[in-house]
């Protein structure tokens, strides 16, 4: 915990305010500290303990530090992971609900919504570094009303440099971010968090570049996700990068991929784009929804009235039906059973 250097007048006041005070002009700060998500498992506890579903953290964990506190006393934390399977090495954001803290929940697996930013998404991702978006307090809004649920955020970068769109792909001679987003990522999250073990815990979301990046990996890899919100979306591969690797690029094409599980017949996977009424791009997403939102690929549309191509219009679409369209067809995490009432007049009734 770190101390700021202050005037001598104001030293008195804490002096005589106590730790109350310090804390209240805001002069004592943790971020920067350790931070650990998840309540110690007692020694004894083996992954049998899991519920339905479930798969403990498998280790090994992360070291993270924190970078923010929300009001709600929830944190966001940063480690950087060094990706075995892509050779990448980068930064990731997580945060948890209040509700993976509960004892009620210390069973139970939790959904994961790897998040994706837009622009340069290197070095930082703006949804772990800019908690003022509203990302995480959507997603505790909703899970608190009930109309959604209590996802797990992970937000890692997305781009290897800032000069470059990598499409969220394994571009031939290129570092592999594809690899990094569809199995790194996943594995470190299974490696710190109570995951689940199927698809139906495992989903999308992301904006503009980021948004290519959610669409793309859940069609490529319809075994290992289920959903995703994909927000002021390009449909294809754009990156110049690619330098008319048409081979490459096909396989990175949201159409040519939805094309072929259409025509493998699934397994289904569900698609929320959100676009604003101020930006372009709409026209895009409603033909990508004609021409193959239909059998195993299942799409909606979010129209965001006076939404601009921005995070914060994205979050107010989310809260506004994107979240609740995504949490039903995803896992719930479930509570322990809660212990039947002793005494009173059943309890006298059953003896």
């Amino acid at each position: 915990m770190r101390l700021i250097l202050i005037g001598g007048g104001l030293g008195l006041t804490l002096l005589a305010g106590g730790g109350a005070a310090a804390y209240h002009y805001g002069l004592f700060s943790d971020i920067g500290d350790p931070v650990a998500f998840g309540q110690p498992r007692p020694a004894a506890s083996t992954g049998s303990d899991a519920g339905p579903g479930a798969l403990e953290p498998t280790g090994p964990k992360a070291a993270f530090v924190r970078t923010s506190r929300l009001p709600d006393g929830t944190q966001i934390g940063k480690t950087t992971l060094k990706g075995k399977k892509s050779g990448f090495t980068g930064d990731v954001w997580v945060w948890v609900p209040k509700e993976y803290d509960d004892p009620a929940y210390a069973d139970s697996a939790f959904p994961v919504l790897i998040s994706l930013p837009g622009g340069r998404g290197y070095p930082t991702n703006y949804w772990g570094t800019g908690p003022g978006l509203g990302l995480q307090q959507a997603v505790s809004d909703g899970a608190k009303s009930g109309k959604s649920l209590p996802f797990i955020l992970i937000m890692p970068v997305i781009n290897a440099d800032t000069k470059h769109h990598f499409d969220g792909s394994d571009i031939p001679g290129q570092p592999k971010m594809g690899t990094w987003m569809a199995e790194d990522v996943p594995d470190f999250t299974k490696a710190n968090f109570r995951t689940f073990t199927s698809r139906d815990g495992w989903a999308f979301m992301g904006s503009s570049s980021g948004g290519f990046g959610a669409l793309k990996h859940v069609l490529k890899h319809p075994d290992r996700f289920k959903a995703a919100i994909a927000s002021g979306v390009d449909i294809v591969p754009d990156s110049p990068l690619w330098k008319g690797n048409t081979q490459a690029m096909d396989e990175n094409n949201p159409e040519k991929l939805a094309a072929k599980l259409i025509a493998a017949g699934g397994p289904d996977v569900y698609v929320n784009f959100q676009i604003g009424t101020k930006e372009t791009g709409r026209e895009k997403a409603e033909r990508f929804m004609k021409e193959y939102g239909g059998g195993p690929v299942h799409t909606r549309l979010q129209v965001i009235q006076d939404g601009e191509h921005n995070g914060k219009s994205y979050v107010r679409g989310m809260r506004e039906g994107a979240l609740e369209w995504i949490s039903k067809v995803m896992s719930a995490p479930t509570p322990k059973p809660r212990p039947a009432p002793s005494g009173g007049a059943g309890g006298a009734a059953s003896r």
